[in-house]
């Protein structure tokens, strides 16, 4: 018998959909460029090109930031345990202290 541990299969579900929906995006969005190589209509002067660009950064960011909570979600909900270090509440075993010169046990 094998000690190995078996591999899982991603599971797609609908959340994960919408987390893949959220990211690719703005790539779709930018990457066609025939859609918005216009300079109209212009906003305060502004060709369209280009503030339809800058609305896609703050969008873009928007979307990155719903996508993770989405992704903090499924994992909550998948029960699945966190990467090791990045536990946000630190046992007293691993907390550098004043005591002990700031060295993690």
């Amino acid at each position: 018998m094998s000690n190995a541990p078996e591999a899982t299969r991603a599971v797609v579900t609908p959340l994960r959909v919408a987390i893949a929906l959220c990211l690719v995006a703005p790539f779709v969005a930018l990457l066609w460029v025939g859609s918005y190589a216009r300079k109209d209509p212009a906003l305060a002067g502004i060709p369209f090109f280009y503030w339809y660009q800058m609305l896609w950064v703050l969008v873009s960011a928007v979307l990155t930031m719903t996508a993770y909570r989405l992704w903090q979600r499924d994992r909550r909900t998948a029960g699945t345990p966190r990467a090791a270090g990045t536990s946000r509440a630190a046992g007293p075993a691993s907390a550098a202290t004043a005591e002990d010169g700031g060295a993690v046990k």
